[in-house]
């Protein structure tokens, strides 16, 4: 029964994701009810979010720009590629081939990780090269992406490390966490050289040892790229009696291509309404018609692009575009984890100028980008979720009697026959569209402050500032002061407002292409 009902479920998403492409009308009325509430808000948008690799993790600018996503956006969980690459130290072998174990540098991430209360989605790879079958490595930290030569010694070193890290945090503690084996093992040679079942091999022999430390401990995969290998890990895993507790995979908002750490390939993004969404909504209904129907389904990377050499991440229609993607999936998804929260990442190599189409929210100087207010604003969204027909807004209160609407307008504006680094490098005016009427009703009586925020072109959008600056390959510390203060979120009006004993508030409000709004109503 409760297979069928999740079909179901599965199957009216599906039917409704059309629906929440690109905003064509002019003029809206969004309309809610103080009373009229839905459910809690879900918050799967910040369960989880990304970063490169776990050496980078070590680094000063890195923890201090963590620390601030940290507050302002309040992510659950952290997940990183190289945990166990040889930059970590963690593995070697004496001179008679015995292993030799050291997570000192391991222990001084997670130490901090858990210090401002995130914790690590633990993904179990690269291998070490002492470890390796072969030298095939990707990017330029050289991450090795071969199978073990000794899969006893695979399963040893994660029973060993999953042992060490219950003996630092305790059981309770890393009962929380959760286990994903490698990266993208479907796109061959880049992230894994061996074959479809090697992966499952490998996978079987880390979900056991996982398991062999802790049976609660949480294990899964495939992290693959595109949405691949759904329905054929669970029947691997259903079938030889392995442990799953999760599905993890990826996607991107790209019609084609999975890798391209440089950028020059010339990325274009999608024009289909379902993009992002689709691939969600498709891996949950998977999971439902599959022999393991209740599978926690975690996307452990998404993006509007693949490459960290893309000036979408950069531009102000990455806002609007986050926004409208996380609404699409609904509660198709656990968690939907943004590839990454800064710059700081070399996959390509260290970058050599501050606006480079990185992945980041943040930028390497810790200047926050438009995307980044599309997670801080949601984390200013109330507890409960009030019922709402609009398809590009959220509107919920909070206990204390304060309302919060959150809406933008998501306007695909790519030219036919041009990539995203021709395009979104450029300075892009945008249009008008109409106006959105916000209609509250049942609020409770009294005065009323309204913080309106903003996030469009030239309106918390860092890189019109860097542009209009003329494009410098270095910032001075002035430069970063200025771009940051004029990029800092506030408010960028605050009403007084009194509600009399109808309750109803009422306001129109000129919305431009691939703006976003923010209207907190503060109980005085």
């Amino acid at each position: 029964m409760r297979k069928n009902l999740l079909l179901l479920i599965v199957l009216c998403c599906l039917n409704n994701v059309s629906t929440f492409g690109q905003n064509n009308s002019d003029n809206r009325t969004i309309k809610v009810n103080y009373n009229d509430v839905s459910g809690k808000m879900n918050t799967m948008f910040k369960e989880c979010i990304g970063a490169g690799r776990a050496n980078e993790g070590l680094r000063a600018d890195w923890q201090q720009q963590l620390a601030l996503v940290k507050k302002e956006c309040d992510f659950k969980y952290i997940r990183m590629h190289g945990l166990l690459t040889d930059d970590m130290a963690v593995y070697r072998e004496d001179n008679k081939g015995n292993p030799e174990y050291n997570y000192q540098y391991i222990d001084a991430l997670y130490d901090f990780l858990l210090s401002i209360n995130i914790k690590p989605f633990v993904e179990l790879g690269f291998m070490p090269s002492a470890l390796a079958s072969g030298s095939q490595t990707i990017f330029w930290w050289k991450g090795n992406v071969t199978p073990p030569k000794d899969y006893k010694k695979w399963e040893d070193l994660i029973r060993n490390l999953t042992a060490h890290f219950t003996e630092r945090y305790g059981a309770d503690e890393v009962k929380t966490w959760y286990f994903e084996v490698w990266n993208e093992p479907n796109l061959t040679p880049g992230f894994w050289t061996g074959t479809q079942q090697e992966y499952f091999k490998l996978y079987e022999s880390a979900a056991k040892a996982v398991k062999s430390v802790n049976p609660a401990y949480k294990v899964g995969g495939p992290a693959t790229a595109g949405a691949a290998w759904v329905p054929e890990t669970i029947d691997f895993c259903s079938k030889n009696n392995v442990p799953i507790d999760f599905i993890s995979t990826h996607t991107y908002g790209v019609g084609q291509g999975f890798l391209d750490e440089f950028g020059g390939s010339g990325t274009v993004l999608s024009k289909e309404a379902s993009s992002v969404s689709g691939d969600v909504i498709n891996s949950r209904k998977q999971i439902s018609a599959s022999a393991k129907p209740n599978l926690e389904l975690h996307y452990t990377e998404w993006s509007s692009s693949y490459t960290p050499a893309d000036p979408i991440h950069d531009s102000y229609h990455s806002a609007a575009y986050i926004l409208q993607k996380l609404k699409q999936v609904g509660n198709a998804a656990n968690s939907m984890s943004y590839w990454v929260f800064t710059d700081i990442f070399e996959e390509p190599g260290p970058r050599f100028t501050p606006f480079h189409g990185g992945f980041g929210l943040l930028n390497t100087q810790g200047i926050k980008k438009p995307a980044y207010f599309s997670y801080s604003l949601l984390n200013k969204l109330g507890e409960n979720e009030l019922k709402n027909t609009d398809t590009s807004s959220w509107a919920t209160k909070n206990d204390k009697g304060d309302v919060q609407v959150l809406f933008w307008d998501f306007t695909y504006t790519l030219p036919d026959a041009i990539n995203n680094q021709q395009y979104y490098i450029k300075d892009l005016p945008s249009k008008s569209k109409g106006e959105v009427k916000i209609e509250v009703e049942g609020l409770k009586k009294g005065k009323y402050n309204l913080e309106i925020y903003k996030v469009g072109y030239k309106v918390n959008d860092a890189f019109a500032d860097y542009l209009a600056m003329g494009k410098p390959s270095q910032l001075t510390i002035e430069q970063v002061k200025s771009i940051k203060k004029n990029n800092n979120g506030e408010p960028i009006a605050i009403e007084k407002i009194n509600i009399d004993g109808t309750g109803k508030f009422s306001k129109t409000y000129k919305i431009n292409e691939n703006d976003v709004v923010f209207f907190n109503f503060i109980k005085q």
